[in-house]
């Protein structure tokens, strides 16, 4: 469908012969005024509005100022005969894309309408951009009702809206930067940059460049100025993950821009001024640290304003069916395949798994299980035996067998089937999954010849 254009110019010449140059290409309509033109933004939805500055009765500028009061505002460009700084500035200033002098220059306008017509798609799907990721980072899309992840949202939506710095801790894979992408999304900085930094992806002599920039020349191969994330964060959220791992010199600067707000480049003696809201994480224990000397104890006293506990998936076990049905869907409308089900039998068993992994690990089981999966159900049978093979530890107490209803011969049998379907009947790789030797394996198969898939 061609873009609508809506030429405005009390000149019938000029008018018309615009509107002929652009027929071909656009949907045009045209007004001889401001009044006529009024009622056509009534009864009509315009991409581009060309309106020139003076007319009979009302002139262009108040032509932009209803346009940009409209719903689907359009893109306003003002022509003029008499053109000069201050028009330009004025109708500029009033929100018009552009200006053009007259005579028009068909090319120079072809071009410019052009331009305009990209910026208001851009326009459009940051719009769309902006609405899913509120969406997929509002606390509705975040998974789970258990009791420790309402504490943890409760949290989020006290401290969102406001200005504190926040510390996030928990172990590797908790989801951090979900929580993280939640207190910027439900800020007033959500339309502003969302900056992640992995502190611990970066050598301690390049971090400190990467957060606050350097001047060309201020070591060997830095040729040329580099804004720091710290400057593409200004307005929005820095976030700065494992945060327990950045260097000595770091700290200091790190400390400093939190006291002032400012921070210098290196090679720089001269302060740049941000407002950027800091949001770290970490999964190490930041108080031991410091009480080692490992981290500055002033520094962690200004990161931890607000500190929010993120509870590991074992804590979870409430959430663990949801978050299973929720991957599982996920990933099978990722990779357009068909959805498939977890049998009662395999949720019990995954339930009683404990994740050590986290939502990382359960995201990656999800993931593998609907690409590599055949059928529409999954069934503990299917499931690689380290889901079901879980031993007791005196930190991590939990039954020997994933279900302790089957007597230990059957749950042996199980286990023995599963890693031979594992391992496509080879045998060797069979008993390498179950981390017993090959001939205790073949033992175990003369006893129960049922179990052999190559028989």
């Amino acid at each position: 469908m061609p873009a609508t254009i809506l030429i405005v110019d009390d000149e019938k010449n000029t008018r018309e012969g615009l509107g002929l140059a652009l027929e071909e290409e656009y949907e045009v309509y045209m007004a001889s005024g401001a009044d006529e033109a009024f009622n056509l933004m009534e009864a009509e939805t315009f991409d581009v509005i060309l309106t020139d500055l003076r007319m009979a009765g009302k002139s262009g500028l108040k032509v932009i100022d209803r346009a940009i009061t409209l719903p689907n505002r359009p893109i306003c460009i003002m022509m003029t005969a008499y053109g000069n700084v201050e028009t330009a500035v004025e109708s500029m200033r009033r929100g018009a894309f552009d200006f053009l002098t007259k005579p028009v220059s068909l090319e120079k306008l072809e071009i410019l309408i052009k331009r305009a017509l990209q910026s208001r798609w851009i326009e459009a799907e940051n719009v769309v951009l902006h609405e899913r990721l509120d969406k997929k980072y509002s606390f509705d899309g975040i998974v789970g009702n258990s009791p420790g992840l309402s504490d943890v949202l409760d949290k989020v939506k006290l401290v969102a809206p406001s200005k504190a710095t926040v510390l996030l801790e928990g172990e590797t894979g908790t989801g951090k930067e979900l929580i993280a992408q939640a207190i910027h999304q439900n800020s007033n900085r959500s339309r502003q940059a969302f900056v992640p930094v992995h502190c611990a992806a970066l050598a301690a002599n390049l971090l400190e460049s990467e957060l606050f920039g350097h001047e060309k020349g201020a070591y060997t191969g830095a040729t040329e100025r580099r804004v720091g994330r710290f400057e593409s964060a200004d307005g929005g959220t820095l976030f700065l993950d494992e945060i327990g791992e950045i260097d000595a010199s770091t700290q200091v600067k790190l400390l400093r821009f939190l006291e002032t707000r400012s921070f210098e480049r290196l090679g720089s003696s001269k302060p740049v001024k941000v407002d950027v809201r800091l949001v770290c994480a970490t999964n190490r224990n930041l108080s031991e640290m410091a009480k080692r000397g490992e981290f500055r104890e002033d520094l962690l006293y200004r990161l931890n304003v607000v500190t929010i506990i993120l509870p590991p998936l074992r804590e979870r076990p409430e959430d663990l069916p949801v978050l299973l049905n929720h991957y599982i869907n996920y990933f099978a409308v990722e990779n357009e395949l068909p959805s498939i089900q977890l049998s009662e039998g395999a949720v019990k068993v995954l339930c009683d798994y404990r994740w050590p992994g986290n939502i990382r690990e359960l995201r990656n089981f999800c993931e593998n299980t609907v690409v590599l999966k055949r059928g529409n159900e999954v069934t503990e049978y299917d499931l690689d035996p380290k889901y079901q093979n879980v031993k007791e530890t005196a930190a991590d107490p939990q039954p020997l067998s994933s279900s302790p209803t089957l007597s230990r011969e059957e749950n042996e049998k199980r286990l023995l089937r599963n890693a031979l379907i594992k391992a496509n009947g080879n045998r060797t790789h069979a008993a390498e999954l179950m981390g017993i030797s090959r001939r205790t394996l073949h033992r175990k198969l003369i006893q129960w010849p049922e179990l052999d898939v190559q028989n």
